[in-house]
């Protein structure tokens, strides 16, 4: 059973959901304070927050239990996005679920601040009847930039174009068919956008690149009597220099719904009746807090009870029946992972460079690195890693990992090559998987093979003389280890040369044993890899 915990309010369509849902267990508690919090985290598998929890690294730092964190909404800046993927916990928020309300808000406060409703409604509550004070703005044939093409960006642009403004707009990822085919004239500088336009809405996430990114330098550069709206995050638009420019008469006016602190502190901007104010309404329609609701229960029962990732934040999405296409090469490249791990006789690891040949090539490989970065590092931390965090974790301890990639096959449809560079030389191995349940060790450094990756191996480089296996042999059946499978690499084809052997023991063998082995006069190495039993489970996935 999942314990999912709920701090903020959420809709009884999503809390519902949650309670329908086989193998999910709700605990509805808001209003806690941030030490109450970091308690109850303890006891749960998943959280679903709105914006009156805050999740500090604090509260978040040795929650071993808690897996996943779902933000009801699209905003994660109050969620440590660092501090939850170095403690392995997948970040998710439900960005389609208040898509259309917070556009239609942006648009809602663009045409009340063309054409002056709130301050000539107010004026009208006085007694008032002022017709040529509050005379306004048409927005039919004005440009309208968008700053942040994503879901709601792009929703704001179709309805702007609906009302026959020009839209221009600034995305870095938006490419340029895309943007002709919806009729936006795109730019890839804001300093080239900003001078276009009579009105400018932001839609981005706010980060240290946009925090800011509209001040009193880029207020000069536009046209005199623009307007500003912000329904998006406190802190894009900056608040000090966007009251200077309208009290320069440089901006005309200002629609703001978010601020950079909330309710917001700053007498200047609250006192100034040419920017409408609104107290973070973009997404406070019925429909909106219903769906993103139903979207966040649907999310957290996805993550915890099938493993889906949808819309995450901290790392690459996968549905359920991706993650179940992908299981076999998870745990191949896990298990690779493990075995160089193992191998490694105490180097110090600077790189890991993973090629993926053929077919596998066109997956999900970002997925498939994390998984062999899990491996790699999960027997030498006591911190618990996972695909969440441990490419963060290898890379916070100097180790590179580098993926490269083909389409073209070789000897197999598929394969997963790794190198680990460490300072006393580098080791590789390479793996497959035939059908849907297993999985192959097909090299080992220059030597070619197939070897089971299951259980315990033991691993033995040697010169290729004749009655050697049959020592071996002998020797574990004196010690009462019995050969499940064996597997011969040589690297040229012709005996006496450099060889390399994998066995597959049904148990460990005594130091005794091993001592007995290496002593051979053409034994060169011994060494045992443990690895977990065939149909054992990934240890970050659930299994039925």
């Amino acid at each position: 059973m999942f314990r999912v915990l709920i701090t903020d309010s959420l809709s009884p369509a999503g809390l519902k959901i949650l309670d329908e849902t086989p193998g999910i267990e709700t605990d509805v508690r808001s209003g806690l304070s941030p030490e109450e919090v970091k308690e109850a985290l303890k006891e749960a598998d998943g959280i679903i927050i709105r914006s009156g929890t805050k999740l500090t690294p604090e509260l978040l730092d040795g929650q071993e239990r808690l897996k996943v964190i779902v933000r009801a909404g699209v905003g994660v800046d109050n969620i440590d996005l660092p501090a939850a993927t170095r403690e392995g916990i997948v970040v998710m928020n439900t960005p389609a679920g208040n898509t259309t309300s917070t556009a239609e808000h942006a648009i809602a406060l663009m045409m009340a601040l063309s054409r002056n409703i709130g301050p000539a409604s107010a004026s009208m509550s006085a007694g008032k009847w002022d017709r040529k004070k509050y005379t306004g703005s048409q927005l039919s044939g004005k440009t309208l930039a968008v700053v942040g093409l994503g879901r709601i960006g792009l929703s704001v642009a179709k309805r702007a174009q609906g009302l026959e403004m020009k839209v221009v707009g600034y995305d870095p990822f938006l490419s340029p068919d895309r943007a002709s085919e919806l009729g936006i004239e795109l730019y890839r500088d804001v300093d080239e956008l900003i001078p276009l336009c009579d009105y400018l809405t932001v839609h981005t996430p706010l980060t240290d690149e946009t925090r800011s990114l509209i001040n009193k330098e880029r207020f000069a550069k536009m046209k005199k009597g623009v307007r500003i709206i912000n329904c998006a995050r406190g802190g894009i638009v900056n608040e000090e220099d966007l009251v200077e420019a309208i009290e320069a008469g440089q901006v005309a006016g200002a629609a703001l719904d978010v601020y950079t602190s909330e309710p917001p502190q700053n007498k200047r901007l609250i006192a100034e009746d040419r920017i409408l104010k609104t107290p973070h309404l973009g997404a406070s329609t019925e429909e909106a807090q219903e769906m993103v609701a139903v979207e966040a229960a649907d999310i957290i029962s996805g993550y915890l009870l099938r493993n889906e990732i949808r819309y995450a934040i901290n790392m690459a999405p996968i549905s359920g029946t991706e993650m179940e296409d992908m299981r076999t090469w998870l745990d191949l490249t896990h298990r690779l992972g493990l075995l160089l791990a193992q191998l490694n006789k105490g180097g110090c690891v600077s790189k890991a460079k993973i090629n993926y040949r053929g077919e596998i090539s066109t997956r999900k490989t970002k997925l498939l690195t994390s998984s062999f970065a899990t491996g790699l590092l999960e027997s030498a931390m006591n911190d618990s890693v996972n695909i969440v965090n441990a490419e963060v974790l290898a890379h916070d301890r100097g180790i590179e990992i580098v993926e490269t990639s083909s389409k073209e096959t070789s000897s197999f449809s598929s394969m997963i090559t790794v190198t680990l560079e460490t300072d006393q030389g580098s080791l590789t191995a390479a793996g497959t998987t035939f059908g849907n349940d297993f999985v192959r060790l097909v090299r080992l450094d220059d030597f070619p093979l197939e070897a089971f990756l299951d259980g315990v191996l033991l691993i033995y480089r040697h010169r290729d003389v004749p009655g050697l296996i049959g020592f071996i042999g002998t020797v574990l059946g004196k010690h009462d280890v019995n050969i499940a499978n064996m597997a011969l690499g040589r690297s040229i084809n012709q005996s006496g040369g450099d060889s390399i052997a994998v066995l597959n023991l049904d148990s460990e063998p005594s130091k005794e044993a091993l001592k007995e082995i290496l002593d051979h006069k053409e034994v060169t190495g011994v060494q045992i890899v443990k690895l977990p039993p065939a149909d054992d489970c990934l240890p970050w996935m659930e299994c039925e």
